[in-house]
């Protein structure tokens, strides 16, 4: 039987394929704006972030006037102007009904801001999966643990009773400072090395995978330990 109660899973790189618009997104922002070149690594490191988080750390020396000017930018591409392709990735709406049906309750903690969750939620037909979530614009950024903290008063888990599923350092090490378990993806954005170095209880490469240790849990994570033996 599974000790968890609460499922709360990121967003970008662990339900959805979105790395891709992110990082197109944010380099026509920066052309447009002509702000110094990044590399597309660089760009992605910071995904999971809140966006001016993510800028600090992009353009640490750029100023709050400059920062304003690259969040409005991005969200003008990635909200309607760009128009890569951003989906679910193969199995997650499958994996949802099932968790759903099983009983557990679940919820987003995302370094998306709350016009962008709500807008794509209704578009991919999963936001009846989930009783809560909260976005980086409405609560403290990753990898503060506030955003999992308050999903967990408001759905009344307690840190025992939790489980962090991302792809990212930011989400295992906001689960490490609420004092959950964190379930690490490799299919995302970080490589498992750095998902490794996080101590999550576990880390699968593929939805597939997901779906497996959810189901059997300790059981699964030993004949699948991948993450922990590199």
């Amino acid at each position: 039987m599974s000790p968890y109660k609460l499922i709360v899973f990121d967003w970008d790189g662990t339900l959805m394929d979105s790395e891709a618009r992110i990082v197109a997104s944010m380099r026509s922002a920066i052309h447009d704006l002509s702000f110094p070149f990044r590399e597309d690594a660089q760009l992605r490191n910071v995904i999971g972030l809140g966006l001016p988080e993510a800028l600090a750390m992009l353009y640490p020396e750029g100023d709050k006037v400059m920062k304003n000017a690259l969040v409005e930018r991005y969200r003008h591409y990635y909200l309607s102007a760009d128009l890569t392709p951003s989906q679910l990735f193969e199995g997650v709406e499958e994996l949802l009904e099932k968790l759903h049906g099983q009983g557990y309750l679940m919820a987003i903690a995302t370094g998306k801001g709350r016009s962008g969750l709500d807008r794509v939620l209704p578009e991919v037909g999963v936001a009846h999966y989930f009783c809560t979530s909260r976005c980086a614009d409405e609560t403290a950024s990753k990898p503060n643990p506030r955003m999992l903290l308050e999903i967990m008063t408001q759905t009344q888990a307690r840190p025992e009773e939790t489980l962090m599923v991302g792809d990212t350092e930011y989400d295992l090490l906001m689960a490490k400072y609420a004092g959950t378990d964190a379930l690490a993806v490799s299919y995302g954005v970080h490589e498992k090395n750095r998902l490794q170095q996080c101590g999550p209880i576990g880390c699968v490469d593929s939805v597939t995978a997901l779906e497996g240790w959810l189901s059997a849990g300790p059981a699964y994570a030993a004949r699948n330990a991948s993450c922990r033996h590199g």
